[in-house]
């Protein structure tokens, strides 16, 4: 992993037409995610943390500022392969079986499927769904669809990775179990990893540092380094130290 695969924002403003005037999500932000790294983004609604990953992603142009993806822009990175992505809803294809789901990427970059039948076969057994193959979407639990929707974003072994709220709609326990197959994933990839949420206990437990958001305009208003070892199990949940970083976070997102 190179300083190349990092993931920058510098100087970054956006704003949207409103109802008798503009809503500012973005306001002059800047933010450096380093080659490895795992950055969570945190903060109340309509903060301008979407914007801020769908600006990156290159699914939204800044009004000002400039955006940068492993040394490339957001569109060329994608063009590249070099960004996997997953969202809320895993927003699989209904028809399509569950190799094929996580083989779409591949057909839309022209990527022949057979050159990468040992990755999609590596990616299954990753996220645990050895023998689901071929099963379709209307056949898995909430949590399968979402270790899809993972393996999905990592087929074309990319080297940054932009995860919108993937576990947002699951319960707390099965979150909770999501959130452990991430870490194991994300170490095993090593890609740079950008998560949204509104979890402040999942930022904790994936993040090596937290950015903390602030509303209308959006601007960044604290970022908290997670200085927990690696790999973080599940008895860290009822840590002391793991406590004291959440309520350190809930107090910066009340302007503490």
């Amino acid at each position: 992993m190179t300083e190349a695969s990092g993931i920058r924002l510098d100087d970054v403003s956006r704003s949207f037409a409103g109802r008798g005037a503009s809503v500012q999500a973005l306001d002059h932000v800047s933010l450096d995610c380093p080659a490895g790294s795992f950055t969570a983004v945190i903060g109340p609604s309509g903060c301008g943390k979407s914007t801020m990953l769908r600006v990156a992603l290159g699914l939204d142009a800044p009004d000002g500022g400039t955006v940068s993806v492993a040394g490339l822009t957001p569109s060329q990175a994608a063009r590249a392969g070099i960004t996997g992505v997953a969202f809320q809803d895993a927003a699989l294809m209904p028809w399509r079986t569950v190799e094929a789901n996580i083989a779409l990427p591949l057909d839309v970059l022209d990527i022949a499927r057979r050159d990468k039948a040992d990755k999609i076969a590596g990616l299954i057994r990753l996220v645990g769904l050895a023998g689901f193959e071929k099963a379709l979407p209307g056949e898995l639990s909430g949590g399968m669809r979402q270790r899809v929707a993972i393996a999905r974003s990592l087929v074309t072994d990319p080297r940054v990775l932009f995860l919108d709220e993937p576990f947002g709609a699951l319960d707390q326990i099965l979150r909770r179990q999501m959130n452990i197959e991430l870490q194991r994933i994300w170490v095993e990839s090593g890609a740079t990893t950008l998560l949204v949420t509104h979890g402040i206990d999942e930022a904790v437990f994936l993040a090596d540092r937290v950015v903390v958001m602030q509303s209308r305009p959006g601007r960044i208003g604290r970022i908290i380094d997670i200085p927990l070892q690696r790999p973080r199990r599940p008895d860290i949940f009822a840590s002391a130290e793991f406590h004291r970083l959440e309520d350190e976070i809930a107090g910066a997102l009340n302007g503490h």
